[in-house]
């Protein structure tokens, strides 16, 4: 959702999953067979995951804006972008399972301080490399930013101890000031506290 903002691309969002239900319907598998959001359709491309998705919008739409044109500055963004999802994402999302979406009466301190300890390394890294430029990628958002970016907006609104980032907590207020982040991420969550599954 926030690609498709960023991009200023028309779309048609149909609400799935959790409350809204439907992602058994034989519909919905014929195009994702996993079973979960997001899918995206564009003409006659079904695509789901949802780092393949953004990378094909910014291929497909956003060439020189979140689709770099020089091939070593799309490498870095691909390197963050395979890191969030096999280093980052695993991490906080342990931390927003385990602290927000488990009721607090079956929370176990350890595993979210488990998570904890995680996502603080990532975040060191993620830190690290937002010291000498705005973006993970360099100068401007890619690609990278919004598949690692995501996660901000529960990260720092959720109740929990955070560790010190400056870095990525300037990244974050930089994100929060664009209006594709604000309309696409920074969106209430309360339906998901305490609920394991719907």
């Amino acid at each position: 959702m926030w690609a498709l903002e960023e991009l200023g691309l028309d779309y048609e969002h149909v609400p799935l999953g959790g409350s809204y239900k439907g992602l058994d319907n034989p519909a919905y598998l014929a195009l994702n067979p996993n079973g979960l959001v997001p899918t995206l359709q564009d003409g006659d491309l079904t695509v789901w995951e949802s780092h393949a998705t953004v990378r094909y919008l910014a291929a497909a739409y956003g060439a020189g804006t979140l689709w770099p044109q020089d091939v070593r500055e799309r490498a870095i963004a691909d390197q963050w972008t395979d890191w969030t999802a096999t280093t980052y994402q695993p991490a906080w999302v342990k931390v927003f399972w385990s602290a927000v979406r488990t009721p607090v009466e079956q929370q176990d301190l350890v595993i979210i301080a488990d998570g904890l300890a995680a996502t603080g390394k990532c975040l060191a890294i993620l830190d690290r490399q937002l010291d000498a430029r705005p973006f993970l990628a360099g100068g401007s958002l890619t690609y990278a930013d919004i598949v690692a970016g995501v996660s901000l907006y529960r990260w720092f609104t959720m109740e929990i101890e955070r560790p010190a980032a400056p870095n990525v907590a300037r990244w974050y207020e930089r994100l929060s000031e664009r209006e594709a982040f604000r309309k696409a991420v920074m969106v209430s969550y309360a339906e998901l506290v305490g609920r394991l599954a719907f």
